[in-house]
């Protein structure tokens, strides 16, 4: 039995010329990637403004690989994760964070992950492959439904937060966010979008040299090229020198202002130099820090640094002028924070 291909792999010129290969007119291919991208229906019998025989048709050619949510858990803070089921039987999770003024999908974009932070449990799974365009675009959908029903709202924002790397499946999430932004798709804004890299300083400029308008933020954890090797091995590869200079290339071309997520933990970060070469850091590009709460991951190798610590961070980046926010986690009792997302089932 031959494999059918997955209309949502063709673009629009090609869903038009297989209609008119097949002997139909060529807007056909514009109605069915409406019902694919803009109404994100999942079976072809729900295209019922396509003739009957148009729609066998298409099922007789190809298949529509949409994911499935396994399961759904509820926190006790509103929070709700996803443990969703691929087409090939494979596992990823996405979250929906709510607060009182937005909800915010954080979504995978591979299966594991292909780097090696040691803090992180998503790290410990091996990348299996990533994530295709419709994959990550089912994610958000699935998510924006679910905070109309729980939530009363659509869905506001979109992080590139869960599982993977996001700059190491490039392609496919700039595909995702094309059709997630488009007209055609969701419509959403791309600066309601903020993809998260752990910093990978080639596909930065990458994409500030294919002009994104979506958001910026990088995991940096520390601006000490020994203390980040040890958190986050990777950094040996792409050291902080090479990191600031592709960021400050990214701000150049795009004038959009980086984020830095960062978690202080206790005896590794927490000291008064660590906040110095942040400061230091933050010094190459407009930027902003978000302060993390740490979420354990089972085994007591990272702790959650002292208050005092997390003040001293917070009042020395004051007083040197550089915008700072306190992020406490949403989800932990679910293992939806940051840093959680595991596939524990």
């Amino acid at each position: 039995m031959i494999e059918k291909k997955d209309i949502r792999a063709l673009s629009k010129v090609e869903l038009r010329d297989f209609f008119v290969t097949h002997g139909d007119k060529a807007f056909r291919g514009n109605q069915v990637y409406e019902w694919l991208w803009n109404k994100g229906v999942h079976s072809f019998e729900a295209m019922t403004n396509l003739p009957k025989q148009t729609r066998e048709m298409l099922e007789n050619h190809f298949s529509i690989n949409h994911i499935q949510v396994d399961v759904m858990q509820r926190s006790a803070d509103g929070t709700i994760k996803n443990a969703v089921r691929l087409h090939d039987g494979l596992l990823v999770e996405s979250v929906l964070i709510p607060t009182d003024t937005r909800t915010t999908a954080c979504v995978s974009s591979q299966v594991g992950c292909s780097l090696n932070c040691k803090f992180c449990a998503t790290a410990r799974l091996k990348r299996m492959r990533n994530l295709q365009p419709d994959e990550i675009f089912d994610q958000v959908k699935v998510i924006d439904n679910q905070s109309r029903i729980f939530f009363n709202r659509p869905l506001s924002n979109i992080v590139f937060m869960g599982m993977g790397e996001p700059l190491m499946n490039y392609n496919n999430v700039l595909s995702a966010i094309e059709k997630i932004t488009s007209d055609e798709g969701l419509g959403m804004s791309p600066k309601r979008i903020t993809l998260s890299t752990s910093g990978i300083p080639k596909l930065i400029r990458k994409m500030a040299d294919d002009e994104v308008k979506f958001k910026l933020a990088v995991s940096l954890h520390s601006a000490i090229d020994e203390v980040r090797t040890s958190i986050m091995p990777f950094n040996e590869n792409f050291p902080l020198s090479e990191l600031r200079e592709a960021l400050e290339y990214w701000y150049r071309k795009t004038k959009n202002k980086i984020t830095y997520e960062y978690v202080v933990w206790k005896d590794i970060n927490d000291k008064k130099k660590d906040v110095d070469a942040l400061i230091k850091f933050c010094r190459f590009a407009p930027s902003k820090v978000n302060l993390i709460e740490y979420n354990p991951i089972d085994d007591g190798d990272y702790q959650q640094a002292d208050s005092s610590a997390i003040d001293m961070y917070q009042t020395m980046l004051e007083n040197a002028g550089i915008t700072v926010t306190v992020r406490r986690s949403r989800g932990k009792d679910i293992d939806a924070a940051c840093g959680q997302l595991a596939n524990k089932r």
